[in-house]
């Protein structure tokens, strides 16, 4: 017969007790739950917790059990007895909602009891509880279908036991920890129970809506694992500590490293040091300095008095903070607790007094706790009689009763193979969390790796000595994490962060972080080959979209089963790296609001953004020792892509707030190969709108450029299918002629740099005769512009060249009107350009760099008719959308019989 075991629980904001009905000599498993509103929560049945009995893993689903009011009392393995306390009489509030279930050792045996998880370890459900037999990382978080995954816990909650298990209406999470022991000895992991030895666990349930992060945040983040009652949050709010958490690079370093002096007055070194880091990876938030130990206890002078004996005293190591403290680094200092051997060590005060006076003569702005893992009101209190926004830091993890007194702590190396989640950070994202890693022993990438994938920084120990080789490489690689970092602190200090959401293959992990604007996954990859394809599913989102901000690439989902996914891109790393500190790889993908607007036109890159302060364009990826190519405000700009000389590739539009927050991110690519447009209408010619006999008035409009072309040996210019507005401007009505630049020469004496072929169809400088009011022919582009220069003018663009033509075709055919349906009929006398088509090819001020060629626009064919390379060059006359190529080479090479020009003016 099955027990139904009812146990009514209230939300956790009201009266939580627990009240099980039960029948005698029966199996001790749950079936259902009733809540406070006599809601049945059915699921599948579950024992009460499952255990690892000396390495006997058991639950309690066979387990008989006997009552006596408020009590449970059954017996495990024949050796445990075990109470279940339902109404604790430990002087605890009903509000708390737990229950005490205590292990008592019956037997004559001595007894190991680990891995106490409530609800019980299953493959359908997520739980967490230890694996294997590491003395300092054991705890796994092990999820359906995935393999399990290493986790980081509070100091004092190694040993926890946690389930989220799935409901038909809501969703139950429940936690245990071991919070009593007696004649027994406690170890992280286990509890030793002699004969008659006991220890005491406290078991909570609550329930929860979504997915099974949402239990774990109830438990963890919402209850701080119910390790402290009410949490005082003042610390965090004050903003003179609020520096820390946006920090994300500490380097601690003996004051006897030669780095301080570099053969100078002791702390000038550091200067370059600093400058150096810069480039690497953005520079040290924090500089920690350290004269004590190992020296400390030498002699009899204290850890203050260390301080004091350094070259240029307190003075000096005050100058050298503010020299710091204007590159951007802050100035820590050491504080040894244990100084107790040493000058006035037996006046308790003293302490505290010689922290606060080095703090007063430094002005240090932080404080490095050393051995401990929290801090105190006292320490707190003492830094700040003397100066505000100092920062305790402590060595270890503050356990979360200890957190609302100190608002930074490091992730200690004695894990040397650091875990891959640190629920730390799950528990208060507030608290500036800093993985120590040294460099000294191996490569280290996995250390910045994990990092940034928990969303906090990283504490540079360089207390032993060396510097291998490949320091700077992986610096750099902590510059590609710690940028992202920085540009995206609102959403790793939010508490809206779901850690580990599904991927389609396991090996590669993925955060989501998000705050009111955007959302950010962080990937850490265990897959050497690298991983490519669809990995995790998304929200599209009218008016964002997605960006790669690792690689620097726009993505677009891939749609799979009716949902959206993201394809991600990960770097792959030799196998021989896997399970070595130097094994993974990492990637971030952003869901940004779209604010900012981005375009190639021409020869500009168009940029604008009605929010944020600050605009940076970039050739290539971002990089901490680069320079963008240009900085603006908030705006509409254009940059124009001569700045950028024979550069093809990436150009990364950024967009940020006043406090370096990234808003909004864009990508473009110029293909090799593709056209650039390198002169153009940024040649002006002054004048009056006022029309000679030989001009042509063309009239304002907007316009519709379209464009057609023969063979593409050499890549033409993208089409342009949008609408321009046109300024009015005068043409010549006729090709400049021989006589014309006649006029010129003599006016100007002009001699070509280059004289090949210049004029070659003239006779010892002199028109032939019969051809004085031909097109000029044999002149360059140079050519060409000396005399549009010299006639207070310049040569048309090829959008104008075309325009022009096409209304003066408009006034002579309506079919050409029906084409360009918004263009207006001129008013006035007809436009009237003679040769246009079919007697020289006309020259345009367009020029264009693809690759590593150049070359000009030429429009209206000629009189010449190839006959054996037409596909190349179409002969004869030609329509005005078509466009056809002048390579250059040399003003030489460039001239030809069949190219002339004719002149505009503004």
């Amino acid at each position: 017969m099955r027990l139904l075991l009812t146990i009514l629980f209230l939300p956790f904001c009201a009266v939580a007790q627990w009240h099980p009905s039960f029948v005698e000599n029966r199996f001790l498993r749950l079936e259902q739950l009733k809540t406070s509103d006599s809601t049945i929560l059915a699921y599948q049945s579950l024992p009460l917790f499952s255990y690892v009995l000396n390495d006997k893993y058991a639950t309690t689903e066979r387990t008989v059990f006997q009552s006596e009011n408020e009590k449970l009392n059954f017996v495990l393995d024949n050796k445990l007895n075990v109470t279940y306390q339902i109404n604790p009489s430990d002087g605890s509030k009903p509000s708390d909602g737990y229950t005490v279930i205590t292990f008592t050792n019956t037997s004559t045996d001595t007894l190991r009891l680990r891995n106490v998880v409530p609800l019980g370890e299953s493959k359908s459900h997520v739980y967490i509880t230890g694996l294997g037999n590491h003395s300092l990382s054991r705890a796994h978080l092990f999820r359906p279908s995935f393999a399990p995954i290493n986790v980081i816990l509070p100091d004092n909650a190694w040993e926890l036991g946690f389930s989220a298990v799935n409901m038909v209406e809501k969703n139950v999470c429940a936690l245990m920890r071991r919070v009593k022991w007696e004649n027994a000895t406690r170890r992280r992991f286990e509890t030793i129970l002699p004969p008659k030895g006991s220890v005491t666990y406290h078991l909570w349930l609550q329930t929860y809506t979504g997915d099974w992060q949402e239990g774990l945040r109830q438990m963890f983040q919402k209850r701080k694992l119910f390790d402290v009652a009410q949490f005082d949050n003042s610390l965090f709010q004050r903003p003179d500590l609020q520096w820390i958490r946006k920090s994300y690079v500490i380097h601690l370093m003996m004051a006897w490293d030669q780095r301080f002096s570099l053969g100078l007055k002791w702390g000038q070194g550091i200067n370059d040091f600093i400058k150096r880091g810069k480039v690497l990876y953005g520079g040290d938030d924090v500089l920690g300095i350290w004269p004590t130990w190992p020296t400390l206890g030498l002699d009899q002078r204290n850890q203050f008095d260390l301080f004091s004996d350094l070259p240029g005293g307190l003075p000096n190591l005050r100058k050298m903070g503010n020299m710091m403290r204007a590159q951007g680094t802050k100035l820590f200092l050491c504080y040894n607790p244990w100084d107790e051997s040493t000058r006035d060590a037996n006046n308790p005060k003293a302490h505290l007094k010689g922290l606060s006076d080095l703090i007063a003569a430094t002005q240090a702005d932080g404080v490095v706790l050393d051995t401990r893992g929290s801090s105190s009101k006292e320490l707190q209190e003492a830094a700040d009689q003397v100066k505000k926004g100092v920062v305790m830091y402590s060595e270890g993890m503050a356990i979360p009763k200890d957190m609302p007194g100190i608002v930074a702590g490091r992730v200690h190396n004695a894990l040397y193979y650091p875990p891959m989640l640190n629920l730390n950070k799950f528990i208060k994202p507030e608290f500036a969390i800093f993985r120590v890693a040294e460099q000294y022993k191996e490569r280290i990438r996995r250390e910045f790796a994990t990092s940034f994938f928990n969303g906090y920084g990283t504490e540079l120990n360089v207390f032993q000595a060396g510097t291998p080789d490949w320091v700077e490489e992986d610096y750099r690689f902590l510059g590609q994490t710690t940028r992202i970092l920085r540009e995206n602190s609102s959403v790793f200090l939010n508490t809206h962060y779901t850690p580990l959401i599904p991927t389609t293959r396991d090996g590669i992990f993925v955060n989501k972080w998000q705050d009111s604007t955007k959302i950010l996954y962080t990937i850490f990859s265990l897959i050497p080959e690298g991983f490519r394809g669809p990995l995790f599913e998304v929200n599209e989102k009218a008016k964002t979209h997605f960006v790669d901000i690792f690689n620097h690439q726009e993505l677009t989902t891939v749609r799979q089963g009716g949902r959206e996914y993201i394809s991600v891109d990960t770097a792959p790393f030799d196998k021989a790296c896997l399970g070595t500190n130097n094994e993974g790889a990492v990637g971030a993908i952003a869901q940004l609001p779209e604010y900012l607007s981005v375009s190639f036109q021409e020869d500009m890159l168009k940029l604008s953004a009605t929010v944020g302060s600050r605009i940076q364009l970039w050739k290539g990826n971002p990089a901490y020792g680069a320079q963008p190519l240009a900085t603006f405000g908030r705006g509409t700009h254009g940059y124009s892509l001569d700045k950028s000389g024979a550069y093809e590739g990436k150009f990364v539009v950024q967009l940020f707030d006043a406090s370096n927050e990234l808003l909004d991110e864009r990508i473009l690519d110029w293909t090799p190969g593709r056209p650039k447009w390198i002169s153009g209408s940024k040649i002006r010619s002054s004048g009056q709108l006022s029309a000679s006999p030989n001009e042509a008035i063309i009239p304002a409009g907007r316009y519709r450029h379209i464009t057609t072309h023969g063979d593409v040996f050499l890549p033409y210019p993208e089409k342009d299918t949008t609408m321009h507005e046109i300024s009015a401007f005068l043409m010549d009505k006729n090709l400049v002629s021989n006589t014309d630049f006649k006029k010129f020469l003599t006016s100007t004496r002009y001699k070509p740099k280059d004289a090949a072929n210049f004029l070659k169809h003239w006779k010892n400088g002199q028109i032939p005769k019969g051809e004085e009011n031909k097109p000029v022919v044999y002149v360059s582009l140079e050519d060409a512009r000396a005399y549009a220069k010299w006639a207070g003018k310049r040569l048309p663009t090829e959008r104008e060249w075309q325009y022009a033509a096409e209304i003066d075709s408009l006034t002579k055919t309506s079919a050409r009107f029906q084409t360009l349906p918004t263009l207006p009929l001129p008013t006035g006398p007809p436009v009237r350009l003679n040769d246009v088509q079919g007697v020289v090819w006309q020259l345009t001020n367009d020029e264009y760099q693809a690759g590593q060629y150049r070359y000009i626009m030429l429009k209206g064919g000629s009189y010449f008719k190839p006959e054996s390379s037409w596909w190349y060059v179409q002969g004869g006359p030609q329509p005005l959308t078509h466009q056809q190529i002048l390579l250059r080479v040399s003003e030489g090479f460039e001239r030809n019989a069949t190219v002339g020009f004719r002149c505009v003016r503004d």
